[in-house]
């Protein structure tokens, strides 16, 4: 296994843009749906580079924060299962197994670290009330997200910080 990189080649480069766009739409699909498991007052949601955020008011339950790992990971895991070790790939890998799997597990790690750090961050520093919704507030403002708020989020943001939801996204 002495040059795995240099072994890799792109057989099909069409087959590997429809690819790369297939894995993040249906990855972000699972987010999403593992997000509307949730049966918890909806705050709003925001649309950004980085994908769909949904602002709830509570902390998540310990079952619903690694399920948003883990099902994102077995969908990651699936899509790569078909699209990578078939027959028909758009990559040519090296004829070694051990070098498919190492690329293999590179791509489903790379593929939920986000929500595994973001899984980490809420086990170590739980937050619900005012300060979860003005964290996730600021943490989609500064990726250049597009936060849209429900009925009940306007009414939540009227009632507890005393402004409308514009008036608060431009405080932040």
């Amino acid at each position: 296994m002495p040059d795995l990189l240099g072994a890799i080649h792109v057989s099909n480069f069409l087959g590997l843009l429809l690819f790369l766009v297939l894995w993040i739409v249906l990855c972000e699909c699972a987010r999403v749906g593992v997000m509307l498991l949730r049966r918890e007052p909806l705050l709003g949601w925001a649309v950004s580079p980085f994908g769909v955020t949904a602002l709830f008011l509570y902390e998540p339950s310990l079952l619903t924060l690694w399920l948003s790992v883990l099902v994102p990971a077995c969908v990651s895991t699936g899509i790569l299962a078909v699209a990578l070790l078939s027959p028909f790939t758009p990559i040519t890998f090296p004829a070694y197994p051990v070098g498919q799997w190492i690329v293999f597990l590179c791509a489903v790690l790379l593929s939920i670290s986000g929500d595994l750090i973001h899984t980490l961050r809420d086990l170590r520093y739980p937050l619900w009330g005012e300060a979860r919704v003005l964290r996730t507030m600021q943490a989609l403002r500064s990726s250049w997200a597009t936060i849209h708020f429900t009925p009940f989020g306007h009414s939540y943001v009227q009632d507890h910080f005393g402004s409308n939801p514009t008036e608060l996204l431009q405080t932040m």
